[in-house]
């Protein structure tokens, strides 16, 4: 149990240049309502709902996290900060970074309708500060939720989706990122190789360029040349009314 627990610590610390030690993990509101949740989960299990949602309750109030007892989340959750909503029917793999502000909410809720109604999330997943994951819907494996994005669509392992309504970026995100992406946000590496491709499109550009002055320049001198040798039959010609 404690090679979990440190396994877990460790994990979030990887993740979090912030903490100098496990002890100060240990006090980070998302890795609190983690705990919370698990008992709550187990009661929510049991069918003990009332005492499921009193944890729940009481989580939410110290943490400012709310994740219903009915969530399944996997190993090494992190969520950074709080103010983040988890539904009842969401699921959350292994190793998935949340930060604050982000709700994987459920749709129509006031039909009354039970079953599958919040997202499923992956394995290495990793979603922006302010993102909305609404519906019973699948974000793929190493997949990245920008901030502020709004998605209502399955996400495809490994891209990334930005805007709303959300849309995956032109590069996915293990061709140019294998590593950890702070908030699921492109930065530095993406603004990089989007300058690579604006360099790469102008100098292809200047050698179309370059080309196409050239085959003008050669049309041109066939021109003149076609044009000289026409003036030149003319003169040789015999003129009409003339005797030498």
């Amino acid at each position: 149990m404690f090679d979990r627990l440190k396994a877990y610590l460790d994990s979030v610390k990887a993740r979090d240049p912030a903490p100098r030690s496990r002890w100060e993990v240990l006090l980070y509101p998302g890795v609190l309502a983690l705990g919370l949740h698990r008992v709550a989960h187990w009661l929510f299990d049991a069918k003990l709902f009332f005492l499921a949602r009193f944890i729940n309750h009481f989580s939410r109030l110290l943490t400012a996290i709310d994740i219903h007892p009915g969530a399944r989340i996997g190993r090494n959750l992190f969520i950074d900060h709080g103010f983040t909503v988890i539904g009842e029917t969401a699921e959350i793999g292994d190793n998935v970074t949340i930060y604050q502000s982000v709700t994987l909410g459920g749709t129509n809720p006031t039909n009354g309708i039970g079953g599958k109604r919040h997202p499923t999330l992956a394995d290495n997943v990793i979603v922006g500060s302010g993102a909305q994951i609404i519906g019973p819907i699948t974000v793929g494996e190493r997949a990245r939720v920008g901030a502020n994005a709004v998605v209502m669509e399955d996400v495809p392992a490994g891209a990334t989706m930005i805007g709303i309504k959300a849309r995956s970026t032109l590069v996915p995100a293990e061709e140019w990122a294998r590593e950890f992406i702070p908030y699921g946000t492109p930065c530095e590496d993406a603004e990089g190789n989007k300058i690579d491709c604006f360099e790469k499109l102008e100098s292809e550009l200047a050698s179309l360029r370059t080309e196409l002055a050239a085959l003008k320049a050669e049309r041109n001198r066939d021109r003149e040349a076609a044009k000289a040798h026409k003036q030149g039959s003319l003169d040789l010609a015999p003129k009409n009314g003339t005797d030498d």
